[in-house]
């Protein structure tokens, strides 16, 4: 009785700490203030001020940034991942081991480091500044989290499915793609959406490799550079709540289309 109280109570405090700082921001995007007081009452001016406010312009551009980047490196990442992850499957022991070491290092390693490497590859073989600098880079840190999705699954899929489809006439590329990828197709998105949420969030990378003469900002970089001069205004409040319940919106859909179709292979079974 004792142990389930406290197995119940270390539940409770580790969430606390994970979703209490977000419940405390969505609820002080209706205060349009960034004092975490209540001046206006209960208000959508902090919402109204995105679309309305004089930085609003620049606001949208991030945002549009944002998105563009995220979205094609994600896609990129997402193929190159799972390309990766059925190479990886195919090694034998101990290249797959070293494989999957390598891939380890861009995740264990420090953010600053790969920005900074990443920031003198693009300058030695003379890159041009811009989107072109940032997709690569998004590219480069999201892939290894998309093998990771991919290759659990790719694990405990039975290999007799793929040799089934072989033996039927079926070539490799057409085995794969017609029996292997709708398979680990819920892993795919999973890796994908986590290459998404990746780009969408990271920071240091894009600061480091957007170039100074571009004027290209994404949201971290533009809140970054905005709140050095006035600090967080509420819109940014706002913001963070929208993205947050979009991310959530998102994740919960994967998850439950995952769920509904475990139920439904059970039911044919």
């Amino acid at each position: 009785m004792v142990k389930k109280f406290f197995e119940k109570l270390f539940l409770i405090v580790i969430l606390a700490f994970l979703y209490a700082p977000i419940i405390i921001i969505i609820v002080y995007s209706f205060s349009n203030s960034s004092n975490f007081t209540w001046p206006d009452g209960f208000t959508f001016e902090a919402y109204r001020s995105i679309v309305t406010s004089d930085k609003a312009e620049a606001l949208k551009d991030a945002i549009v940034n944002t998105l563009i980047i995220a979205a094609v490196s994600s896609a990129i990442a997402t193929v190159m991942g799972t390309i990766s992850a059925i190479g990886i499957q195919t090694l034998g022991r101990r290249a797959k081991r070293l494989a999957l070491d390598v891939n380890q290092f861009p995740i264990i390693n420090s953010e600053i480091v790969m920005a900074v490497s990443l920031m003198v590859f693009f300058v030695t073989f003379s890159f041009p500044e811009g989107y072109l600098r940032l997709i690569i880079a998004h590219v480069a840190f999201c892939t290894p989290y998309v093998i990771l999705s991919v290759l659990p699954k790719l694990e405990s899929l039975d290999p007799s499915f793929y040799e089934a489809a072989l033996d039927l006439g079926a070539s490799p590329f057409k085995a794969i793609t017609k029996v292997v990828f709708p398979l680990i197709a819920p892993s795919i998105i999973s890796g994908w959406v986590l290459a998404f949420t990746l780009s969408l969030d990271d920071f240091i990378i894009t600061q480091i490799n957007k170039g100074t003469s571009t004027g290209i900002n994404t949201l971290s970089t533009y809140l970054y550079a905005d709140a050095r001069v006035q600090g967080l205004e509420p819109f940014w409040f706002a913001i963070f709540s929208i993205i947050f319940v979009l991310v959530l919106g998102v994740v919960l859909t994967v998850n439950l289309v995952k769920i509904r179709r475990q139920k439904e292979r059970k039911n044919e079974i």
